[in-house]
């Protein structure tokens, strides 16, 4: 009978996670499942106590929160994984704000079809993205993303909302991001044999397709095609930068003049004038960078998803 161990961020959603537990043990008794339940305590946990799970041959090991906590709980198992160490699987439980790593595997946000998704046990193959740069030189994985520039500092400034959440969030965030962050650093991205230098207002890193929980930054992405989408928007005006939010919103902003469009299975992004801050799936990975190398693992884990992706 396969095994199911759960990590509840407690805190994710801003306490979204704590109201769960109760319908969550109770959708997951009703199923018959073979399940134990394991509160998160601390940023970080779910990195050591997926891996652990791993070890300890847990057929799938469930993130139940958002996209940080999918995020910890996928670099617990990948890196169990590299280490020889189990074949846990990830599943995943969207209680969380953005949810944007969940969207891409196909799990909606109602515990009761996720849960229904967890017991049907259809595994697919998960392409994982490495990252190695600012404040992780040592590397970090991540499953649906990683935001360099504008979208960063919108993910930052969406944290210090305290009282909105979900999608709203992010798009106040954004309005206020054009009067924070509208002059692009100048950059260099290396990719397939290709040097871009130029002013980058946004570089967008996919293995999903949205980021910000409504921002369609690869709307033709695919998790499990060995590649990423690229999406890079050079330096537009603050009135540009609106018209852009809803080209964002729908996943039409290839069509825009300020934007480029690529794929890609690794590449080298340099600050040549100004800084770099980036995130991967919503968890900070530098204010302030100087260098950032990407490259994607193929099929490096199994994800628990629908039949039909």
């Amino acid at each position: 009978m396969t095994r199911y161990k759960i990590l509840l961020n407690p805190v994710a959603g801003r306490g979204a996670g704590e109201q769960a537990y109760l319908p969550l043990e109770q959708q997951l008794h009703s199923l018959g499942l073979d399940f134990e339940i394991e509160r998160t305590r601390h940023p970080g946990d779910a990195i050591e106590l997926a891996e652990q799970a791993s070890i300890a041959d847990w057929d799938v090991v469930v993130a139940v929160g958002g996209d940080g906590t999918a995020n910890e709980t996928l670099n617990g198992l990948a890196r169990a994984r590299r280490n020889g160490d189990g074949q846990a699987a990830l599943g995943v439980i969207p209680v969380g704000r953005g949810n944007d790593f969940a969207y891409g595997i196909g799990v909606p946000h109602d515990i009761s079809a996720a849960c229904q998704i967890l017991a049907n046990g259809v595994r697919h193959k998960l392409d994982v993205g490495f990252v190695q740069g600012g404040d992780y030189p040592q590397g970090r994985y991540f499953g649906n993303g990683v935001g360099i520039g504008f979208d960063a500092v919108v993910g930052f400034e969406a944290l210090k909302l305290k009282r909105l959440s979900g999608f709203p969030s992010y798009i106040i965030a954004a309005l206020k991001t054009i009067f924070l962050y509208f002059k692009a650093p100048t950059v260099r991205i290396e990719f397939s044999d290709q040097v871009l230098v130029q002013p980058a207002l946004m570089v967008s890193v996919m293995n999903g397709r949205r980021m910000g929980g409504g921002f369609m930054m690869a709307p033709d992405g695919m998790t499990n095609d060995g590649l990423f989408d690229l999406c890079i928007a050079g330096q537009v005006s603050k009135l540009g930068i609106f018209g852009l939010i809803p080209r964002f919103m729908q996943g039409t902003q290839a069509g825009h003049p300020a934007i480029r469009t690529a794929r890609a299975d690794k590449l080298t992004v340099v600050a040549v004038q100004g800084a770099l801050p980036a995130h991967a799936d919503g968890e900070t990975l530098c204010i302030a960078g100087e260098r950032l190398d990407l490259h994607i693992l193929p099929e490096l884990l199994d994800v628990i998803g629908p039949a039909k992706v």
